[in-house]
């Protein structure tokens, strides 16, 4: 493949509601610039993006896919992103490197969930924007229904480029609305055609709105536009290019990805309007690593190397892929650069551009352009590759945070290491996957970002590492305490020949008032009565006793034990005999103190539009959660309650369900509660029933 300078590469994120026909385009785009001599289907599992074994089976994008394509001496990389929300972080990886994005919009859906979220992965990265109206080859599509939708939710930047011509009420073509031209759709070209009669009525309104647009990103373009002068189409189309590059124009084509109409079109248009990584706004910043201090990055072949690693492949036959971008510099095969995230070194031997998942080895990557390296030994998705003579560290990238949990258990015995060794590389490849190992209940936490993406993980295990897991609702970790002050005795006395075993202690138990600690341990010993040398024996006692409670055997928390009293044999009298004795003056303690059950309490933030406000907070206190505020969020609101974690349980799941997925969440653990005494009785028969 021709090594491209920066000027002449297009960076583009495919992004758009699941099911909406990012991946039909892509196919549709590498078709018509010649890259396949047959365009592949979904349902046929033949696409360029769609390569991996799980989108095949299910038939539909889980992984970002880079499909580089030359046109009209350009290159433009296309990253093919999946539409569903339990893959979102493969999203947000393709629009942290990319310097545009294509929306796609069903002419027949419309304007979905998966739109507006798309729209907010742009703005959050601040990138152009350009929305493709597909499916304008069902009868049924309206893109004026869309335009309106689109014009509703987003406002004035909606700038149509193109008004369908139909005959029949089938889509035959177009008015190109910038040069006010008809194009009509001659098997795999388009040709210029007049205008048809009667289209008038329609024409007005959509090029009213485009020379709004371009009227707003100039002032002295509005001042013309106000004394009626007509603009010249340079004039549009530079205003045009410079109102996209701000954002203040989102241009709107339409067409067929499955027909392949309107795709020469569109390809034209990302060379002619979207952004080449030099120009002005995508001069980048990064860190010097050892002063912290702001380095300006920027996009030029001479300036010294720097990429980010913006996502990792595993395979356990190919090994690990690292995809990059270069952001200054040239990265070049057979040389060593800086990973300055973890301070290591590493040799580059071969660098690919990657056409889903072909390798096309090339000698460098300039400036601007995406590649891949094989067998990096110490990098991970978010890293940065340097110079070693000018560290810079750039940004990294913003993953979801993952809430979804389930605990993962092997369907054969003896499976664990291969579990552990398979999850620890779909981490490096996904790293919305978090593992985490619960001790105390003896379970492994899966956490990732819906059902769907654990459903997913689930398969690559058995697919990728042979190994089958079972995924189950995690165990809550509840606690004990008590709620009165006792005073106990315990005492072990052992006679067998020989030395015998004596310990004896009188302990006072009561709340501790700080339920982040276990115990609190003191002595007030007068005259004596248990040696000093024993009371290390007492304590050790006490910090075996507190990991199982009298209840439900959960550990115990809160509680303070204060040795008042005791005696001791000059002989028989041993560390040992000192600790037993504890222990059973603390079981004793525990069921005479009023001991109750302690459930964690997380504190919830919900952002959610204000529509959906009612049923979030009626939901909230159905799961015993407490509403403790709402603060307004960038045109939604901040729910912020306390509910107990285990009624948290499928929570994603159930808030996408109530939102139509427009609402987020996040969690975190604030302070355990006294249980209800309902709950009480169920976990404590649940334990029973374990036993």
């Amino acid at each position: 493949m021709k090594i491209y300078s920066s000027e002449q590469i297009r960076n583009v994120a495919l992004l758009g509601h699941g099911g909406s026909g990012k991946t039909t385009l892509a196919e549709a785009m590498a078709n018509v610039a010649g890259i396949t001599k047959r365009q592949g289907k979904i349902e046929e599992g033949n696409t360029i993006s769609d390569f991996d074994k799980e989108e095949i089976r299910r038939g539909f994008s889980i992984n970002t896919s880079s499909i580089p394509i030359e046109w009209q001496d350009c290159k433009i990389n296309l990253l093919d992103t999946p539409g569903y929300f339990d893959f979102m972080g493969e999203a947000k990886e393709a629009t942290r490197v990319a310097d545009s994005a294509i929306i796609i919009v069903s002419g027949k859906s419309g304007v979905e969930v998966g739109t507006e979220k798309a729209w907010e992965y742009a703005e959050e990265m601040e990138i152009p924007k350009m929305v493709f109206v597909t499916d304008m080859d069902d009868d049924q599509a309206s893109l004026k229904n869309v335009l309106d939708q689109l014009k509703d939710i987003f406002g004035k930047s909606i700038a149509p480029f193109q008004v369908p011509i139909k005959e029949g009420e089938h889509f035959v073509g177009f008015v190109n609305v910038v040069k006010m031209q008809g194009r009509k759709f001659i098997k795999d070209h388009v040709e210029q055609c007049d205008i048809p009669e009667g289209m008038a009525s329609e024409l007005e309104p959509v090029r009213e709105m485009i020379l709004e647009a371009v009227a707003e990103s100039d002032e002295e373009l509005m001042e013309k536009y106000f004394e009626g002068e007509e603009f010249t189409l340079e004039e549009i189309q530079s205003a045009l290019h410079n109102g996209v590059i701000e954002g203040t124009i989102v241009p709107v084509l339409c067409g067929s990805g499955i027909l392949n109409t309107g795709v020469q079109v569109l390809l034209n248009s990302i060379v002619k309007y979207m952004p080449a990584p030099k120009e002005e706004h995508t001069v980048v910043k990064g860190l010097n690593p050892d002063t912290e201090e702001e380095i300006e990055v920027t996009c030029d072949k001479d300036e010294p190397m720097s990429a980010l690693v913006f996502k990792t492949i595993v395979d356990p036959y190919i090994g690990r892929l690292s995809l990059f971008r270069v952001y200054s510099g040239i990265l070049k095969a057979d040389s060593s650069y800086l990973n300055v995230n973890k301070e290591d070194s590493e040799r580059i031997s071969h660098i690919y551009v990657l056409r889903g998942k072909e390798q096309i080895e090339v000698k460098e990557i300039r400036a601007g352009d995406i590649g891949a390296v094989a067998k990096l030994s110490n990098t991970s998705t978010g890293d940065t590759l340097c110079d070693k003579k000018r560290p810079v560290k750039l940004k990294g990238i913003a993953f979801p945070e993952s809430l979804a949990c389930r605990a993962v258990f092997p369907k054969t015995k003896g499976d664990e290491e291969k579990i552990s060794s398979g999850l620890h590389k779909l981490m490096e490849e996904d790293p919305t996957i978090k593992v985490v190992l619960d001790s105390e209940n003896h379970q492994e936490l899966l956490y990732g970002i819906g059902g769907q993406h654990l459903d997913v993980i689930t398969s690559k295990l058995e697919a990728k590492f042979k190994v089958g897991v079972d995924l189950k609702k995690p165990k809550v970790p509840y606690r004990e305490t008590i709620k009165k002050k006792v005073k106990v005795q315990g005492k072990h006395k052992k006679q067998s020949g020989g030395h015998g075993q004596y310990g004896d202690v009188h302990i006072e138990f009561e709340p501790s008032g700080d339920r982040e600690t276990p115990y609190i341990f003191e002595e007030k010993i007068f005259g004596g009565s248990v040696p000093k040398n024993y009371f290390p024996a007492v304590d050790k006692g006490l910090q075996e006793s507190v990991h199982h409670g009298v209840i439900a055997g959960y550990p115990v928390v809160g509680v303070k034990a204060t040795l008042v009293d005791g005696s001791y044999h000059p002989v028989d009298s041993s560390e040992m005999a000192f600790k037993i004795a504890t222990t059973q003056a603390f079981k004793k303690g525990m069921v005479e103190a009023s001991p109750i059950l302690l459930e964690p309490i997380v504190s919830v933030k919900v952002i959610v539009p204000d529509a959906y406000m009612g049923d979030i907070i009626g939901d909230l206190n159905k799961r015993r959660g407490r509403v403790l505020g709402m603060n307004p969020a960038k045109g939604k609101q901040e729910i912020i309650a306390e509910v107990p974690q285990s009624e948290m349980y499928g929570y994603s799941t159930d808030l996408r369900s109530m939102t139509q997925s427009r609402g987020l969440f996040t969690q975190k653990f604030e302070r355990y509660d006294e249980a209800p005494m309902d709950v009480q009785e169920k976990v404590i028969e649940a334990k029973k029933n374990e036993e």
